[in-house]
């Protein structure tokens, strides 16, 4: 052994292997091949590879799933609505232009948008479905991103001059609708008469036709002009709400404020945090336990490699006999084990991280595959509310993934190495 250059010896004679030297990590690669009446051990090493591998892919993939999830639909939600809303208490909010000007003077407010809102029964020749409808000047709807820069049919040119509406291709769709069209809306704030509130019935010219990639939104939105929203719903010279945008969605909450100061008693500030608080809620409530849940196969892994381990050391109960008696260390027979242990988990890990960011890169092609292999639509916008599916890859979350996958599996090696450490080789031998 000395020949090879695996040992040194020391002044008395004694051949110690170097910590973690060659002869250490020979000894534990070929302590994991399989040969044939150790082949369960090295079946054992391979569950515990797989389990790791899955787990950390698993993970990785769940992860990102969800924070894909929660970016898009934040940015759906808050593309479409804004970050703040100035409502009235009693009555319609008057001299909006001059509070959106005060407003967007305030540090951190991009942009305080009027708006006219109100719900309405949306019908065609063929059939008919409620709608949200919001009056907006063509300067502001083309300011909305996600709805100008996905015009699929039509465009907004002379918004404000005429009567045309721009619907959601998911309404469209459902109406059986096309540009040029006319869509009826129906709504109860009509005119009050000596028999009650007559409904105001009205017919709109299509003018465009919007995707925004969310179907809940795509199904249900109509953009008309301001003055024309005005007239339609009622309001007169005042509009329902204004739309307010801020530079950081996140710390929206500092300038409720100074909004609130700015507008006076008679209107109340909204957040969107206020209004979305149980779905982003449940979104965190359901990634939290997904987590723990997945985090059990990253354990269950980490278990297979302590019995592996253990059973390696009562199989190798001579060899460790013959080490010792050769001038062996305690601390180089835990480096063995060790080494032998902590292998299985680096490269399940490393393979568990190459596995789920392939994945994660490619998840919407397999998606369209697996959805033509089994004939079925997977991940349907009707029920998860998007167009296709996100996975957005956070290094900090994947470098936390990857550091619990190996602190386990370094962990679960602890206990056999010191175990097989631990053994004198009088006693080794009986494990023969």
């Amino acid at each position: 052994m000395e020949a090879q250059g695996f040992v040194h010896t020391t002044p008395r004679g004694r051949g110690r292997s170097l910590p973690f030297g060659a002869f250490e990590w020979l000894l534990a690669m070929r302590y994991l091949r399989a040969r044939r009446r150790e082949g369960f051990i090295s079946v054992i090493a391979g569950f515990s590879f797989a389990g790791i591998m899955l787990g950390v892919a698993t993970l990785i993939i769940v992860m990102s799933v969800m924070n894909g999830f929660r970016i898009e639909l934040l940015g759906k939600i808050l593309g479409l609505n804004g970050h703040m809303f100035v409502r009235g208490v009693t009555s319609y909010v008057t001299d909006f232009d001059a509070v959106a000007s005060r407003l967007e003077k305030i540090n951190g407010i991009v942009s305080a948008t009027p708006m006219v809102e109100g719900q309405a029964m949306a019908s065609s020749r063929s059939n008919a479905q409620g709608a949200l409808v919001r009056g907006l000047h063509e300067k502001d709807l083309r300011r909305l991103k996600v709805v100008s820069d996905h015009i699929l049919l039509g465009s907004l040119d002379g918004f404000d001059k005429g009567e045309g509406v721009a619907i959601g291709a998911r309404l469209a769709r459902n109406l059986g609708l096309s540009v040029g069209d006319s869509v009826t809306l129906l709504s109860p704030r009509g005119a009050i008469t000596p028999f009650g509130t007559a409904p105001r019935v009205k017919a709109y010219n299509v003018a465009a036709i919007f995707e925004i990639g969310m179907s809940e939104y795509d199904a249900s939105f109509i953009f008309m002009p301001l003055e024309e929203a005005q007239q339609y719903f009622r309001t007169g010279d005042g509009v329902t709400a204004l739309e307010i945008k801020v530079q950081n969605p996140d710390r929206v909450k500092a300038l409720v404020k100074p909004v609130a100061d700015t507008v006076g008693p008679c209107c109340d500030v909204i957040t969107w945090e206020e209004t979305n608080r149980t779905f982003f809620s449940a979104l965190q409530v359901e990634r939290n336990v997904m987590f723990l849940i997945l985090t059990l196969i990253l354990i269950v892994a980490a278990l297979n490699i302590v019995s592996g381990l253990i059973m390696l050391v009562k199989d190798k109960g001579r060899d460790i006999a013959v080490l010792r008696t050769m001038g062996s260390t305690r601390g180089a027979i835990m480096r063995v084990f060790f080494i032998s242990g902590a292998s299985i988990g680096v490269v399940g890990t490393i393979a568990g991280f190459l596995l789920g960011t392939l994945f994660c890169l490619n998840i919407e092609t397999l998606r369209k595959w697996l959805s033509e292999l089994s004939g079925t639509e997977l991940f349907s916008p009707e029920i998860y509310f998007l167009s296709h599916m996100p996975a957005e890859i956070q290094a900090g979350e994947v470098a936390a993934v990857v550091g619990m996958a190996l602190f386990l599996s370094f962990a679960a090696t602890l206990y056999p190495a010191w175990r097989g450490a631990s053994l004198d080789p009088v006693e080794a031998l009986r494990y023969e």
